[in-house]
């Protein structure tokens, strides 16, 4: 029995060596333009359906068939994943078929993997693949999106895809300029296609950035292009903007007025004025602090990178303090000081203060330093 067992690790040492010297020797294609032998695609696809069932045992995915969460995987989709994977009416782009193996057609893909599968692939991405993992691993919220996106993509023609990127009126997307929007400022096309299209379609998921303070917006793209604020979606388009544009678009957004709130719904009043009671208060017993001196409303002089919260939407600062509870958020020099805050809240409290400053319009006081 020890001798074959010493024949069987000679044979497995013998072909490791030959491995390694075939290898060293060169030998080795590693050439795109070959492909994969048959064997070589079977056996890496199968590696990875199994290390992706493996990884995804006990995975429970939240509530995915909500417009705003296909909506925020749109935005990046296009950004992102377009390039490699092509949309609905587009083959896949000429560049990526080249590649070994080149990016899949999503359309089978999506229908063999399950909402955890995809959810797994999209956060962690596939070596020897070209792949690529999520830009950041703080955010699930945000791979959760391109999942909601991803199984609503086989029923989507042309129009609904350019309507969930652009918005009412794709045609016109090429038109854009926001130098025609503000006569203050002036901001490139792109820009005005790339920002616009999420921060201008008065969407709940993306905050609203029209009358926010500059500085705070400036300290945010810089954030996000350090990789400080934590988002695969803003952090690649911030870090490919030059500094001198990232003062321009907050400049921009700052001039811009911001729209009267929706009135408040009668079953969410309680929650409201609970809300307001937090934010000027704070929850003593829980260590809160009040909300109003650092982000208002109050005459009194604010530090000018503490974003104003008034009139934002209640989903996306709701998101916001959860994201500070559990430490995932990050942001400017300052972003600590919200995580002992955010650590007493309950999920009530976070929803009550959002709805509050949610229902908030802006006053001549929110622009002062």
């Amino acid at each position: 029995m020890k001798r074959r067992w010493f024949k069987i690790a000679g044979a497995l040492l013998a072909l490791a060596v030959g491995g390694f010297l075939l290898a060293a020797a060169g030998l080795m294609p590693i050439k795109a333009s070959s492909g994969h032998w048959p064997i070589t695609s079977w056996l890496l696809k199968f590696t990875m359906r199994r290390s992706v069932a493996t990884h995804t045992l006990g995975l429970k995915p939240p509530k995915l068939d909500t417009p705003d969460l296909v909506l925020q995987g749109a935005g990046h989709y296009e950004t992102g994943c377009r390039s490699c994977h092509g949309s609905p009416g587009a083959p896949l782009p000429r560049v990526p078929q080249q590649m070994t193996p080149h990016p899949p057609n999503l359309l089978p893909v999506i229908a063999e993997l399950k909402p955890d599968e995809l959810f797994y692939v999209v956060k962690h991405g596939v070596k020897f693949t070209g792949m690529p993992a999520w830009p950041t691993q703080q955010r699930d919220d945000e791979v959760w999106a391109m999942v909601a996106f991803l199984l609503e993509f086989p029923n989507l023609d042309v129009a609904s895809y350019r309507q969930l990127i652009f918005g009412e009126s794709p045609a016109a997307v090429e038109a854009i300029s926001l130098q025609a929007l503000s006569p203050v400022v002036e901001v490139s096309e792109t820009a005005a296609i790339h920002c616009d299209r999420c921060h201008g379609r008065g969407e709940g998921v993306f905050p609203r950035l029209g009358g926010q303070r500059p500085a705070y917006l400036f300290a945010a793209l810089q954030a996000y292009a350090r990789g400080d604020r934590h988002s695969g979606i803003m952090s690649p388009i911030a870090a490919a903007m030059r500094s001198d544009d990232m003062q321009q678009l907050a400049d921009y957004y700052s001039h811009l007025e911001v729209p009267t709130p929706p009135s408040r719904a009668s079953a969410e009043a309680s929650s409201v004025a609970r809300g307001k009671t937090i934010a000027h208060d704070g929850i003593p017993g829980q260590r809160v602090p009040s909300c109003v001196d650092c982000h208002g409303p109050s005459s009194l002089p604010r530090n000018p990178v503490f974003p104003i919260l008034a009139g934002q939407y209640a989903d996306y600062l709701e998101l916001q303090l959860k994201l500070f509870q559990t430490q995932h958020r990050g942001g400017s020099a300052y972003a600590h000081l919200m995580h002992p805050v955010a650590a007493w809240l309950t999920p009530e409290n976070m929803r009550d203060v959002a709805l509050y400053y949610a229902s908030l319009t802006t006053d001549s006081h929110h622009l002062k330093p």
